[in-house]
């Protein structure tokens, strides 16, 4: 029986295993992968301490400082949580493991367009990630969809790969932050298509082209990459009703970082919040962990 199990090695997972070790609980950190986030982020100047990093580099920054405190990830995914007697059983494809408590992090995935050519040609010229797959359009013409935060800093890793890029979002104005606006969207590589809707991507083996409608009217844009970046989906299927959940499928909490089932905790991206960032991350991870320590000693008395 284990104090707590900590679902997700994303920063709010690796951060609540490391004041788990620290405080020399008996715990277990269960995923699918190391890192979370870190896999698919470029650079990184919003993390307080830190001037300038990437996600590779935070990656094993992390990786390192788990060592140094004993944290081993279990690489298992996580498929259902159910309650017993004494606390809960935590269910993957391996094994069934019993713990006290639980903390989800089990971080969010890139959300889709929906439309015609896109999962046909997904990994041909189609990705949700410009740090992964960013080089193979080297010297080409790309196009990337969604002008927030994530898609400006796609396009950011892309400016010194990519011959153009046209970024199409729905909105009038991007929502991303201003200095990412100030260095992406004046660019000479860089069109800004607002207020367009992606209605097709196609190619015959790969991409070659996207359609979209602008103002009542559409457009054939030919380009040889697609990079989307219009937001994320919660990790969160694999619990079904076993907590309560937002309209968005996030975890609800509170500022405690509580859920709806006692015992249960959350922190990070896949929790209610909708604001990702590492920081936000990382601190509801050290919160859930806390509460978690606390939750457990009151228990005892």
């Amino acid at each position: 029986m284990h104090d707590t199990i900590i679902i997700g090695a994303g920063i709010a997972g690796l951060t609540a295993a490391l004041y788990a070790s620290r405080k020399r609980m008996d715990f277990l950190i269960l995923s699918s992968d190391f890192g979370g986030q870190f896999n698919v982020s470029g650079k990184v100047y919003n993390y307080p301490g830190i001037v300038e990093t990437t996600g590779q580099e935070l990656t094993e920054k992390m990786m390192k400082q788990m060592k140094e405190n004993d944290v081993n990830v279990k690489q298992e995914t996580v498929e259902s949580i159910e309650k017993s007697d004494d606390g809960f059983i935590v269910k993957t494809g391996k094994s069934e493991y019993e713990t006290k408590t639980v903390i989800i992090a089990a971080g969010a995935r890139a959300r889709k367009l929906g439309v015609p050519g896109e999962e046909e040609l997904a990994n041909k010229g189609v990705t949700y990630c410009s740090i992964c797959d960013g080089p193979l359009f080297k010297g080409k013409d790309v196009a990337i969809i969604g002008a927030g935060n994530a898609g400006l800093e796609g396009a950011d890793f892309m400016l010194d790969i990519a011959k153009s890029i046209k970024i199409i979002d729905t909105n009038n104005e991007s929502p991303a932050h201003e200095y990412l606006k100030e260095k992406i969207l004046d660019h000479e590589k860089v069109e800004f298509i607002n207020k367009a809707d992606v209605k097709e991507i196609y190619g015959d083996k790969f991409v070659e082209g996207l359609k979209y409608e602008k103002d009542g009217e559409e457009h054939d844009l030919k380009v040889q990459g697609v990079i989307i970046e219009i937001g994320r989906v919660p990790n969160t299927d694999f619990l079904g009703d076993f907590v309560e959940k937002d309209e968005h499928d996030h975890i609800k909490i509170d500022c405690r970082t509580h859920t709806s089932q006692e015992g249960v905790f959350a922190a990070g991206d896949c929790a209610s919040g909708h604001e990702y960032q590492y920081v936000i991350a990382a601190g509801q991870g050290c919160m859930a962990l806390l509460k978690v320590a606390r939750y457990l000693a009151n228990r005892k008395e």
